[in-house]
């Protein structure tokens, strides 16, 4: 049965499951996101935010955008392979309309899950 939950298992939690996609990441990105990817041994998809204040000033727009990330990847991490994954956004993201967020990540979606296949 496939559940589109999003609980903790799903998440990168600790300062060394971050360090693990930060050495050697493979990089899929838009014009405002880059997401870094290294597989994982678990048979999990692991997301991490990495949503910097430097380029997001304010709280709100940061949440927003942490919002939408973590639903894209709660509907579409069924199909993604057993990968962790860190998401970055660049200036200016705070900008975008919701849609338009959601539109790019599908986009890096559909990239990965052509890469892994």
């Amino acid at each position: 049965m496939v559940t589109n939950q999003f609980t903790r298992e799903s998440r990168l939690l600790t300062p060394s499951q971050f360090q693990n996609v930060f050495k050697k990441p493979i990089r899929f990105g838009s014009s405002h996101i880059t997401i870094l990817v290294t597989s994982n041994t678990d048979n999990n998809k692991r997301l991490g935010l990495a949503i910097a204040k430097k380029r997001v000033k304010l709280a709100v727009q940061r949440n927003r955008i942490k919002r939408q990330i973590r639903e894209s990847f709660r509907l579409n991490q069924h199909q993604l392979p057993n990968i962790d994954l860190v998401v970055m956004v660049k200036s200016g993201t705070d900008t975008l309309e919701n849609h338009q967020i959601r539109q790019q990540l599908e986009k890096i979606w559909r990239k990965i899950i052509q890469r892994h296949k």
